[in-house]
């Protein structure tokens, strides 16, 4: 279905609609087969930043496109509606490259570039085997030694883990808690970081998630984002704009669910009528549609106080909370409306609704979600 949308200028919508011609043409046709056999898209990763869209949201001296983060989003979004693999990488980069065009002083100039650029892939590099929530109690260390940081340590559900081309590093260069972690950006090809077999993952086959082991690998001093101790701030920074991209690839995801299990009902008849036409599921489908639509209504708005340089925080995760659970409600149902049909991977229903289940997760759980909306109540 088209989805009627408001965007902030007629460059927005040229740029929709190269998104989607593209995901339409380069995305759609490879998904199910790539997922099945579980292989990264890289050169899509490649294709994709060519066209400019690995770094939408950073300005355009360093090789971005200065859109409003509401644009990029919903740029995510469609992506995801044609496979949600590849809009969950281009969220995860644009996650990478947070850190270093926030608080990266000199490193803007020196290194955004190359990161936004289009040929390279980053990943973000927090939690751990032992520490998954309770990020401040992470225990990866990083030692001063001459010009370096000598890191050693193990990161866990790491997105492009092995395919990534730079990792940021959030480490104890200090004391116990929040205070003590600083951020290191890390070419993949330091020696010492050392990926691990790639896990086996309900859904989301074609993105590689793994543990990542760090044995005394060397980053130089320059390559310290930020000031000591400083890591937990600038991560939870990245968190909130990450929270944002997870709520699009969740809008997305649900959409797409949603078109293909209405089109299903529109063509499937028994009794001598369209399936939609019984008030069961015609009732269903109404409220999926909504659900959607309110979805996409709370991301935006998030986004445009983003945009608007305001706190955003409490509503970044209202967005991945809500947005995410109605994607696994809205994927869920789709396998229904398709009865038996769902259940089998000749339709795409039963593989929205296994990657569906871990948007309820990535970036903050939603329990995480709704201690940071109850504690902003509390305040």
């Amino acid at each position: 279905m088209t989805v009627d949308r408001i965007l902030p200028s007629d460059e927005a919508y040229d740029l929709l609609d190269l998104v989607t011609e593209l995901a339409d043409r380069e995305l759609a046709p490879r998904a199910g087969d790539f997922e099945q056999r579980g292989v990264f898209p890289r050169e899509l990763l490649r294709t994709l930043g060519r066209a400019g869209l690995l770094g939408l949201p950073y300005p355009e001296e360093h090789g971005g496109a200065a859109q409003p983060y509401e644009v990029y989003l919903q740029v995510l979004e469609i992506l995801a509606s044609r496979w949600l693999a590849v809009a969950e990488a281009v969220s995860v980069h644009t996650l990478s490259c947070h850190p270093v065009a926030t608080f990266g002083g000199e490193q803007v100039r020196k290194l955004l570039p190359d990161m936004i650029g289009g040929e390279l892939l980053g990943a973000y590099c927090l939690s751990e085997p032992q520490g998954g929530s309770d990020a401040a109690a992470l225990t990866t260390r990083a030692v001063p030694d001459g010009g370096d940081y000598v890191v050693s340590g193990t990161k866990a559900w790491i997105t492009h883990a092995g395919n990534a081309d730079f990792y940021n590093i959030f480490c104890r260069t200090g004391g116990p808690g929040a205070r003590g972690i600083s951020c290191l950006l890390a070419d993949a090809g330091t020696p010492g970081i050392v990926p691990q077999a790639a896990e086996r993952t309900m859904g989301l086959r074609a993105s590689p998630v793994a543990q990542i082991a760090f044995d005394e690998a060397r980053v130089p001093t320059d390559r310290l984002v930020g000031a000591e101790g400083e890591g937990f701030r600038i991560a939870l920074s990245a968190l909130d704009s990450g929270r944002l991209g997870i709520a699009a690839c969740a809008v997305g995801l649900a959409q797409a669910a949603l078109d293909y299990a209405t089109d299903y009902a529109r063509q499937r008849e028994q009794f001598g009528r369209p399936i939609i036409d019984f008030q069961g599921l015609g009732f269903l489908l109404a409220d999926l549609a909504t659900q959607v639509s309110a979805a996409r209504a709370l991301m935006l708005a998030a986004a445009r106080l983003r945009d608007a340089g305001r706190p955003y925080s409490t509503e970044a995760a209202k967005a991945k909370l809500f947005a995410t659970d109605t994607a696994m409600r809205v994927t869920t149902d789709a396998v229904q409306v398709l009865g038996g049909a769902g259940y089998v991977a000749d339709h795409p229903v039963e593989r929205y609704m296994r990657e569906a289940k871990v948007l309820q997760i990535v970036e903050g759980t939603n329990q995480i979600q709704r201690l940071v909306i109850s504690r902003s109540l509390a305040r």
